[in-house]
């Protein structure tokens, strides 16, 4: 069989994990990228290691297939400001009617900074955790923004680029089946202790879904979304 190559956009939350088991599961290489753009939630950063740690020891299978992991630096987007997941501001929405959590123009760049990479390691297949059904509304998560992105570079690089998404159609209790169904109770086990998508990074308060503030929206749609795929 030929060799298949993929490169995660892996941010160390509930979402990126669940799209490394989905690629760990379709190629025979998988690589992954973090980016660093000055986030205020730096707890998610920091358990990427930690995550990457235990697949490898938890499924010997994937471990085999696990590849390089990078970090990229896109500081810009703190520079730029005016989003309360780079600067001390209140989550809530905001006047444009997008939350204030929105970073505007993030997941292009983050395509854009992935595809580089992946032009200069021989890997036109991208997987993203971005959807469009349990958001908070981002226009960049929509499918119409991913696929006109994937366009633009693939006219660019003068090369195919494909972005996957395999959560933009579903909601977070099937998110949660889908790590179930990838990688048993060992994988939700692991996505409950150590990812963080809690946007105040907390690592202090323990829920049944996991750690996090319990009250900001990423923690919302968590939470919903445990209890409706555990039939609470």
């Amino acid at each position: 069989m030929s060799e298949t190559k993929a490169l995660v956009l892996f941010s160390g939350g509930q979402d990126s994990t669940t799209c490394l088991a989905w690629a760990l599961s379709r190629f025979s290489v998988v690589e992954t990228v973090g980016f660093n753009y000055g986030q205020r939630h730096r707890t998610e950063l920091e358990a990427r290691g930690r995550i990457l740690t235990i697949l490898r020891r938890w499924f010997p299978a994937w471990d085999a297939r696990l590849g390089d992991d990078h970090m990229l630096d896109l500081d810009v987007l703190r520079q730029i400001g005016g989003s309360a997941l780079t600067e001390s501001m209140a989550i809530e929405m905001g006047k444009d009617g997008l939350p204030t959590t929105f970073v505007p123009g993030r997941n292009v760049l983050f395509l854009s900074a992935a595809a580089a990479l992946g032009y200069r390691r021989g890997i036109a297949d991208l997987v993203g955790g971005m959807c469009e059904t349990d958001y908070s509304g981002y226009p960049d998560c929509r499918e119409k923004t991913v696929a006109a992105v994937a366009e633009a570079l693939t006219l660019a690089l003068a090369r195919r680029v494909t972005v996957h998404t395999p959560l933009m159609a579903v909601d977070k209790a099937q998110t949660w089946r889908l790590a179930d169904q990838l990688g048993g109770k060992a994988l939700v086990d692991l996505i409950r202790e150590e990812t963080v998508t809690c946007y105040q990074g907390d690592r202090e308060h323990r829920h049944d879904w996991g750690y996090g503030c319990g009250v900001c929206p990423a923690c919302d749609l968590r939470a919903k979304g445990y209890r409706k795929y555990v039939g609470a």
